[in-house]
């Protein structure tokens, strides 16, 4: 369903000359194709909305780090051009909670898991993972719960 809703775009943005949309959904859909052929082979077969969304993800982040990266090395043109692409990509991934609910959402899971918290802390990541990645940006889930860890 969201391969097919970027394909349909990507035809609308042709339609319409947004090259700089057409370009960024062709480059998606290059890679979706890429891992239904590292995933199925020559029999074919499409990637389910998760598996797009790996692939949304993953070039939403480096997206980041190209901005970072310019903006570091002070090519502001550069980082304009990632910037746009960057909006057009997050316009398909669900939106991410803020990080007053993520902090309540990360309380939430150590509550539920007091045990396992108290025996190894350090487990409660990948349950936090797990259950929020879908939510928010692992970075975000982290930085959260670092100082938690801690005390």
């Amino acid at each position: 369903m969201l391969r097919q809703k970027l394909q349909d775009d990507s035809i609308v943005a042709l339609k319409s000359g947004d090259k700089a949309k057409l370009s960024v959904l062709r480059f998606i859909i290059a890679q979706i194709k890429n891992q239904e052929i590292e995933k199925f082979g020559p029999v074919g077969g499409e990637l389910n909305d998760e598996e797009v969304m790996v692939v949304l993800k993953k070039f939403s982040k480096e997206l980041k780090e190209s901005i970072e990266a310019f903006e570091k090395g002070n090519r502001t043109e550069l980082v304009a051009d990632n910037k746009k692409q960057l909006d057009i990509v997050m316009a398909y991934l669900p939106k991410e909670i803020d990080d007053t609910e993520l902090s309540r959402e990360i309380d939430k899971i150590i509550a539920e898991n007091k045990s396992v918290f108290d025996e190894n802390p350090k487990k409660i990541i990948g349950l936090c993972m797990g259950k929020l990645k879908s939510k928010a940006d692992p970075a975000r889930i982290m930085k959260l719960l670092a100082p938690r860890l801690q005390s």
